[in-house]
């Protein structure tokens, strides 16, 4: 088999590069949430709002040590329906269970880092969507804590 040049979709010459004007600016929605409870499974947390017409390129989810024990607390971020798009509880990030842990030369014990895999591509939104967390299962000894969704996008 010979060696070829593979073209995405996105880099087709039919595709308007992205230049002086506002199309393919790199744009970020974000919100937090201050969890002062131990979560219930379905509990639903919204974090910020994307317009119509985001393309989702990134993102990350962050949370405190929300359970300082022997770690079960798993909260999932995704989107709310909107009315085109079905709702995706952990579309952007299915977190598993958030222990807290130090992970050596990225991140200090008492938090979690998710980022956004993108293993499927970008998520396009047709219409204005709620970005939520929501709580699969409590934790084993609740710690107050903090959890962010932070979200990089641009408007075609």
């Amino acid at each position: 088999m010979a060696a070829e040049t593979l073209t995405g979709s996105r880099a087709s010459a039919r595709v308007p590069v992205a230049s002086h004007g506002l199309g393919g600016t790199l744009r970020v929605a974000y919100g937090s949430y201050a969890v002062a409870a131990n979560v219930e499974d379905g509990d639903i947390f919204e974090l910020c709002r994307l317009p119509a017409g985001a393309v989702v390129v990134g993102g990350a989810f962050y949370a405190g040590d929300l359970d300082t024990g022997t770690e079960a607390v798993d909260i999932d971020l995704g989107w709310a329906a909107n009315g085109v798009e079905a709702a995706d509880p952990d579309g952007f990030v299915n977190a598993g269970v958030l222990s807290g842990d130090a992970i050596t030369d990225l991140l200090a014990a008492g938090s979690n880092y998710r980022p956004f895999p993108m293993t499927s591509g970008v998520q396009s939104f047709s219409a204005e969507t709620v970005v939520q967390a929501e709580a699969n299962v409590a934790a084993a000894t609740f710690a107050a804590g903090t959890i962010t969704a932070v979200i990089y996008y641009i408007l075609n």
